[in-house]
């Protein structure tokens, strides 16, 4: 054990007088007063934790603390970013079946076209066989052309067109007829021009009327 005075201590530890003083309060350091000096009594083979060595430890503990919050909201954003890949991928997958479907739609209605332009063309084709005068066919082409592009533009059949196309027998044809006839008025998709009863088929499905 060594005496020093208080000064000579600070700088043996390399702290401050202040802090030297704060330990002889607390007891933590002897001490006695000689020739009005107050002396320390100092085992050298110890040491005083410095502030500063304080300091850093808690900064290193401040710094592990907010490094780990930091990884927490990492990984928050790690899975925020993983839903909404998921949710970006679900929605064009739905985008693209959404797609797909609307070109078979496309598809069924041209192809129903097609069909119902072929029919039709062999209507014309069979008036052509009858012995009919050369203008007359002429004006009976242009006749049918013309109602041609306008059921093709407005999507609309006349009944007559399609019971024609069906091939059922008279009787069945009279009592689609006469459904047309008794839901005229409170049925949307039997339309009624003048005295003609037309289908819209690219609009409407008529499978009750016509069965």
């Amino acid at each position: 054990m060594k005496k020093m005075s208080v000064a000579e201590v600070a700088e043996f530890f390399g702290v401050s007088k202040e802090a030297i003083h704060n330990r002889i309060r607390r007891g933590s350091l002897q001490s006695v007063m000689e020739n009005n000096v107050k002396m320390v009594f100092v085992d050298e083979t110890k040491s005083i934790k410095k502030p500063a060595a304080k300091r850093a430890a808690k900064s290193a503990c401040s710094d592990e603390r907010y490094y780990k919050l930091l990884e927490a909201q990492n990984a928050k954003l790690q899975e925020r970013v993983e839903i909404l890949e998921n949710e970006t991928r679900t929605l064009r997958d739905q985008k693209e079946q959404m797609l797909i479907e609307e070109c078979k739609k496309i598809e069924r209605i041209y192809k129903e076209k097609d069909e119902q332009l072929k029919n039709i063309l062999q209507a014309i084709s069979s008036k052509f066989m009858l012995d009919t005068p050369l203008e007359e066919k002429e004006k009976i082409f242009e006749a049918e052309m013309v109602e041609i592009e306008e059921e093709i533009e407005s999507g609309m059949t006349s009944l007559k067109k399609y019971l024609k196309k069906s091939g059922l027998s008279d009787k069945k044809m009279k009592k689609i007829k006469k459904r047309f006839e008794e839901n005229v008025d409170n049925d949307e998709r039997v339309i009624k021009i003048d005295s003609k009863y037309y289908l819209n088929t690219a609009k409407y499905d008529y499978s009750d009327l016509v069965k």
